[in-house]
């Protein structure tokens, strides 16, 4: 027990310090991260943009993205946040200026982040350069997710942890797919 209790304990601390943390830079940038990831609007533009400029490369890995970050957000908001209700982090955590309308949804997991994961997982797995570009604002939601008092660290790691495992079907879907019509 007291493993899980250390656990607990230091999720608490490092996400009451990360959405306390003071940076100027992170309250500018931050806001618009999150604005441009909600709705996936940020991966769907991705997509558009490898699809039509990235050729039969770009086609792939756009339409593998997506099929991963809709399995990815299927399983975190359609079915592990129904299953497993968890209190968003308390509003004390974040200072006045920077609380905003916060989900009345569970905490567990990060839906965002598993959206972004999963997309850029199955992107990097087809096309290596445009998975390392997307990795960058990826990485930017996740933490944008703990610093705006909107999830505990560990909700973005289950977040992650589904787009991770979302990406495994995204991506060879299309060769069993093969297999079985020819």
């Amino acid at each position: 027990m007291d493993v899980w209790k250390s656990l607990h304990d230091g999720d608490h601390r490092l996400g009451r310090q990360v959405s306390s943390s003071p940076s100027e830079g992170a309250r500018r940038l931050l806001p618009a991260v999150e604005e441009a990831a909600e709705h996936t609007k940020l991966w769907w533009g991705a997509a558009v943009l490898m699809a039509s400029a990235g050729g039969r490369r770009g086609r792939r890995a756009a339409v593998t993205g997506v099929v991963s970050m809709g399995v990815a957000q299927t399983v975190s908001n359609g079915l592990v946040k129904h299953m497993w209700r968890r209190r968003r982090p308390p509003e004390e955590w974040i200072s006045q200026e920077e609380v905003r309308e916060r989900p009345d949804s569970s905490s567990f997991p990060s839906g965002h982040t598993a959206a972004a994961v999963g997309f850029t997982a199955a992107v990097a797995a087809v096309w290596p350069w445009a998975g390392m570009a997307c990795a960058v604002p990826t990485a930017l939601v996740a933490y944008e997710r703990v610093h705006s008092g909107a999830h505990y660290p560990s909700d973005v790691v289950a977040g992650a942890l589904i787009g991770l495992a979302a990406s495994v079907p995204a991506c060879r879907a299309p060769r069993l797919v093969r297999r079985v019509l020819l």
